[in-house]
């Protein structure tokens, strides 16, 4: 089953992505290209098209509501980190919910992360 946020990416086009500037710069471990982000204010930085009327990260590949991934996933920001998709751990995302309504997209349901109808189900382990 593909995760539902590889059919969504609104969060990613709608909400501005501001982190802490530490967390582009490499000796201090930060992991965030520094090339995809840009100054929000002394201390924090917006990853880039974030900041826009409409807004898109430069590192959403792919169309919102089809299929998407992120083009720096293991890298990305800690806010990026925190979001929670609705019902993913069994309750509903304010942040979710508002991206998706603002993309015209359906609210995720506790059914979205059940196995798809008719999807094999792995065979349990034999024990020896």
């Amino acid at each position: 089953m593909a995760h539902p946020c590889q059919r969504c990416g609104a969060c990613c086009a709608h909400f501005r992505v501001a982190f802490h500037w530490s967390e582009a710069e490499a000796f201090l471990g930060g992991t965030v290209p520094p090339e995809l982000a840009e100054t929000l204010d002394p201390h924090r930085l917006v990853m880039r098209g974030t900041q826009a009327s409409q807004p898109r990260c430069a590192a959403l590949h792919g169309t919102v509501g089809e299929a998407v991934s992120c083009g720096i996933y293991e890298r990305r920001p800690s806010v990026c980190r925190e979001v929670v998709p609705s019902w993913e751990s069994g309750a509903p995302s304010l942040q979710c919910d508002k991206a998706r309504l603002a993309h015209g997209l359906q609210l995720l349901t506790p059914e979205d992360w059940l196995d798809p109808p008719g999807a094999e189900t792995p065979p349990l382990p034999q024990s020896a």
